[in-house]
């Protein structure tokens, strides 16, 4: 079993953040692991975008054309990467930011405010984190456990964060189930 996902947005939607949580909560289920960050020169408000690759084999090539999911935090990136996603994959659109669809019927589109959830949890910085507990709610990529897990080891450091972005996860999950 191999799996690809690709986070993208604008520098400063903890973009990158959203993919490490996610890879290392796969390498803590002892999965092989490739985590390929990217972002444009400018940084925060410039392009920035991750592929997480996730598999049970050694991977051949941490470089992915076609992602089997994507997590779209604006609208540049959605028109950017949707095309390229398989068919069957789930299709993670923040709909606060992003007003139009991927316009494909063979991938599972998940439209989420999550930029409006995060500031109803008084923090608009955890959207990241509410489009992270969505898209794993719904891939069913990891159990949830484990990247709740995942959560509170990224934010040991920083306690007072803990339960804020185990909150946020916790209210993208709900986003991303009936």
């Amino acid at each position: 079993m191999q799996t690809e996902v690709m986070f993208a947005g604008f520098g400063g939607q903890g973009i990158l953040l959203s993919g490490k949580i996610l890879a290392e909560a796969a390498m803590d289920k002892d999965l092989e692991v490739a985590w390929v960050p990217s972002y444009g020169p400018e940084m925060r408000g410039g392009t920035a975008y991750c592929t997480v690759v996730i598999s049970d084999k050694p991977i051949g090539s941490p470089i992915i054309r076609n992602p089997m999911h994507l997590v779209a935090m604006n609208r540049p990136s959605l028109e950017k990467f949707a095309a390229a996603v398989k068919p069957g994959g789930v299709v993670l659109v923040n709909s606060s930011l992003i007003a139009v669809t991927s316009e494909r019927d063979d991938v599972d589109e998940l439209r989420v405010p999550v930029t409006e959830i995060a500031k109803g949890l008084g923090n608009p910085r955890a959207a990241n984190i509410v489009a992270l507990g969505a898209f794993v709610a719904r891939s069913r990529i990891l159990d949830f456990e484990v990247i709740q897990a995942a959560v509170r080891k990224e934010f040991e450091k920083k306690k007072h964060f803990i339960e804020m972005n185990l909150a946020a996860l916790e209210e993208g999950r709900k986003a991303a189930t009936p």
